[in-house]
């Protein structure tokens, strides 16, 4: 798989659905969720607020933002690919009472007015665009003055630290391994090669103040081996 083709990443992720949950739970040993909570947290979400949460995969993080933006608020989850949707969409009817919605769509062309909602999150998204500074234009896009966003993904690291060997050797020997026990060998060797392309923390913010935001902070997580990008417009 080429890192960065739509068409193999929308791929990855309709053959990925049925097991995406428990690959995740597996690889970070439920670590994830933590991360995601982290993510909220930093953004602090606010009833009323309507919310785009890009590349949503099978809905976890939209669900747990739309528990807290109402009653009065809205969440609309956007992926590319269609097989994660039903499953997020399976998810959502549990908590029918949720502000939530599902739509097939382009992280990168999004159905949606320019300054529009309050607040937009992707996870381990950004990485996977075709573009990651056209992400972040979109994103600069729909937000409205004063909105913030959270992308929260793996951290491109210096090549040579103990931290980026540690990520490699995790890579190769805990992610594919698993992904291998799974039917996914072939989708989850590409992890690695997309970082290659990834642009750093400092890179990431650099490109995130060329797009329009007033304030752009990257910090490391989880030792290193993940990264936050917070925005605000």
């Amino acid at each position: 798989m080429r890192p960065g083709d739509p068409e193999a990443v929308e791929r990855l992720f309709n053959d990925a659905a049925p097991t995406y949950d428990r690959l995740n739970d597996l690889l970070s040993l439920g670590l994830h969720r933590q991360w995601k909570r982290q993510l909220l947290l930093t953004l602090a979400p606010q009833r009323g607020e309507v919310w785009l949460d890009l590349c949503c995969g099978t809905g976890d993080l939209a669900l747990a933002l739309a528990r807290r933006v109402r009653p009065g608020g809205q969440v609309v989850g956007v992926d590319a690919a269609e097989a994660p949707l039903d499953v997020a969409r399976r998810r959502a009817a549990r908590e029918p009472w949720l502000p939530l919605d599902f739509q097939q769509g382009d992280a990168l062309a999004l159905d949606c007015d320019t300054a529009s909602v309050d607040g937009v999150v992707m996870a381990y998204g950004l990485r996977n665009l075709a573009d990651p500074a056209a992400g972040l234009r979109e994103v600069k896009r729909v937000l409205r003055p004063g909105g913030r966003a959270g992308l929260l993904d793996f951290n491109r690291l210096p090549p040579a630290s103990g931290a980026a060997r540690f990520q490699r050797a995790y890579l190769r020997r805990v992610v594919v391994p698993v992904a291998k026990g799974l039917g996914l060998k072939d989708h989850y060797t590409y992890l690695e090669a997309s970082l290659l392309r990834f642009p750093d923390g400092t890179a990431q913010e650099e490109l995130a103040k060329e797009a329009g935001f007033a304030c752009a902070r990257h910090r490391a997580m989880a030792g290193g081996l993940m990264g936050l990008l917070t925005l605000r417009c």
